[in-house]
């Protein structure tokens, strides 16, 4: 028998936790979770899931618009944001049974409480409990980013924005990442006046030039506004409860809701990192090896905490092989080439693989395909909106490595796709492939 309480101790319940609990209990170890809050983690309790909720209901704005294109006669419909936030609420409620039911399924004992670690191979739990494991794995995902900067304890956060009392008539959003834009989408298609401002001069850096203008373009058209090179000064909290946000480079803007979405940090601090001896990197973050293990033999980490790639299935992934390769005899390495990834905008964004410039900075020739075309349902609808469709293919192999797509169910189109770029196929097999009419998919096999 071992001389621990349990073979491993997971500190965090979400996404990469559970999955990395469940497995590895599956394997037969003994094994114990920590979760301070709620069970699910960032992305089933305060991110992807709620958001993408949200995302759907704000598609109804213009669905029900466009249905009058299609002979319904749909009569002026009135949102009720009550309803909404209520309903997207209970879902995550239920969701986070379902996880809790997940691991109690694989005999995984649950804390639901802060732990921290006060050794290589001891937690200490919030009412003083102390427990051993042969293994911890830190789990504990990121944490939105706030600048300091005077009233900025007037601003809410992505953690927030879910619960809030009443709909805001006037929003300003701090930021220019996917956060960002996905809650200015969300936002304006419910009737907010929405300000995106940013203090640098792009939005959703690291995705394709050609892309990212077009969602800018388009944001601006639907009536969201943009403050570029404006960095925060202050935010003034008015008698009525409104805000006024001082801004360098620009006048002042009056709104209801601050949100800052202006990343995520890994959520490191107090847990006992440090004491343990635990190397951490300039922003915080737990740095790993290839088996998720850290500077210290016995401690791993997995997911956002990590700071590689923060994305829920690359988390989960991360959970996996650290499960199959410590507790399942299955030595098991992530690969993160060519992970897809989607920005949940009005329209939404798919991409994976290299964009254009980091492309022709890579492989030096390459050649570009792209479809810039109006969808079928809007041109009935009569909405001059545009989808945009940008392959990447390198010159000298016919190898396509990259994808990027902007338009109506861009990311559902995108998951088969990324299927063909991690494939490593050409431009030649995309050819040879017969389209599927009529679609908007079929754009990726016609390109040329």
């Amino acid at each position: 028998m071992s001389n621990f309480d349990f073979d491993l101790f997971v500190i965090g319940a979400g996404s990469g936790g559970v999955r990395a609990s469940r497995v590895a209990a599956s394997h037969g170890a003994r094994v114990a979770v920590a979760e301070e809050y709620r069970v699910g983690g960032t992305c089933v309790i305060r991110g992807c899931v709620p958001k993408k909720l949200l995302v759907y209901g704000a598609h109804f704005a213009e669905d029900l618009k466009d249905a009058r294109h299609f002979g319904w006669d749909v009569p002026d419909c009135k949102f009720d944001w009550d309803r909404l936030r209520d309903n997207v609420l209970a879902e995550v409620t239920r969701l986070e049974g379902l996880y809790g039911q997940t691991l109690e399924n694989h005999k995984v004992t649950l804390f639901k409480t802060r732990a921290t670690l006060i050794g290589p191979q001891k937690v200490r739990l919030a009412d003083g409990q102390e427990i051993s494991a042969e293994r911890i794995l830190i789990a504990t995902g990121g944490w939105p980013f706030v600048p300091e900067f005077p009233g900025s304890e007037h601003a809410i956060t992505s953690n927030e924005v879910f619960h809030l009392d009443k709909l805001p008539k006037r929003v300003v959003i701090a930021g220019g990442g996917y956060i960002a834009n996905e809650f200015a989408g969300i936002f304006n298609e419910f009737g907010s006046k929405v300000t995106i401002v940013n203090r640098g001069d792009t939005i959703l850096r690291g995705y394709d030039e050609q892309i990212r203008d077009r969602l800018l373009q388009i944001s601006m058209t639907k009536g969201i506004e943009f403050r570029f090179n404006a960095p925060f000064e202050s935010i003034e909290k008015k008698e009525d409860g409104s805000l006024t946000v001082h801004l360098g480079n620009c006048d002042p803007i009056d709104a209801d809701i601050v949100l800052v979405a202006a990343g995520r940090v890994p959520n490191t601090k107090g847990l006992g990192l440090e004491d343990a001896g635990v190397e951490l990197d300039k922003d915080g973050a737990i740095q790993v090896d290839e088996t998720n293990q850290s500077s210290v033999p016995s401690i791993y980490a997995v997911g956002d905490v990590t700071n590689r790639i923060q994305l829920t299935p690359v988390a989960i992934r991360e959970g996996q092989a650290f499960a199959d390769s410590v507790f399942g005899g299955k030595p098991t390495v992530v690969d993160y080439a060519n992970v897809p990834s989607a920005v949940f905008s009005h329209p939404p964004i798919g991409a994976v693989g290299m964009t254009e410039a980091e492309a022709r900075n890579k492989l030096g020739t390459v050649r570009v395909y792209t479809s810039d075309f109006r969808a079928m349902k809007n041109v009935l609808a009569g909405r001059n909106e545009r989808a945009l469709y940008k392959m990447i293919v390198n010159e000298a192999t016919d190898q396509v490595v990259g994808l990027h797509m902007i338009g109506p169910d861009a990311p559902e189109i995108l998951q088969a796709a990324a299927v063909a770029v991690k494939a490593g196929l050409t431009k030649a097999d995309f050819d040879a492939t017969v389209a599927l009419h009529p679609s908007m998919a079929e754009e990726l096999v016609l390109l040329k």
